[in-house]
C-alpha cells in the first residue's frame, strides 16, 4: 500500500514540510520546502498563509497522514507561543480534511532516526539523506526536519500496523 506522509516542522516565520511516501516498506522521497511568512506582518495573517499554504499541500499530495513536532519548549516564551500558534494551525486545517494526525517530539524522532536521542542536526540531516536515497542533505534545515518528521512517521505506522496484525 503506497501511504503519503506530510511532515511538518512548524513555526510561523518558516513552516517545512515533507512529502515522502510508503511504498511497501520502502520509504521514497517525494518533495520538501519551507511555507515561509513575511516579516513585520500581523501574526493573524502570518497564520492564514500558514494554513492556506498547508490546503494547497494537502490538496496536492492527498496525505493519509499529517506528522507534526511537538512543541519542544525553548528558554524563549515568545517563540514558543508563536511556534504553538502555527501548530494550532496545521493541526485544525488537518483535521478539517479529516487526517490521520501524529505527533513527535525532537527526542522521538532523532531516536527513530538515528537510534538516539541526542542526535545533532547534522547526524539527522545525514540520515534524512541516507534513508531517503537522495544525492544532496534537504535544504533549508526546516524541510529536512519536516522529512524526518515524516519518515519517523512511517516508522511508528509500521509498528502499529505490526502489532496489530
Amino acid at each position: 500500500m503506497n501511504k503519503i506522509i506530510l511532515g511538518i516542522d512548524p513555526g510561523t516565520a518558516t513552516t517545512g514540510f515533507g512529502v515522502v511516501k510508503d511504498n511497501k516498506g520502502q520509504v521514497e522521497y517525494v518533495d520538501c520546502g519551507c511555507i515561509v511568512t513575511t516579516k513585520g506582518v500581523p501574526s493573524a495573517e502570518r497564520l492564514l498563509t500558514i494554513q492556506k499554504s498547508l490546503e494547497v499541500l494537502i490538496e496536492k499530495y492527498k496525505p493519509e497522514i499529517v506528522a507534526v513536532e511537538k512543541l519542544f519548549f525553548t528558554k524563549n516564551i515568545t517563540t514558543a507561543i508563536s511556534v504553538a500558534e502555527a501548530r494550532g494551525v496545521i493541526l485544525v486545517t488537518a483535521a478539517e480534511h479529516n487526517l490521520e494526525i501524529a505527533e513527535y517530539t525532537p527526542l522521538q524522532v532523532k531516536q527513530t532516526l538515528t537510534g538516539y536521542g541526542k542526535a545533532g542536526k547534522q547526524q539527522m540531516q545525514r540520515m534524512v539523506k541516507t534513508i531517503l536515497n537522495l544525492q544532496d542533505i534537504p535544504k533549508p534545515d526546516d524541510a529536512a526536519d519536516a522529512l524526518a518528521i515524516a519518515i519517523c512517521a512511517i516508522h511508528h505506522s509500521a509498528n502499529i500496523k505490526a502489532q496489530v496484525d
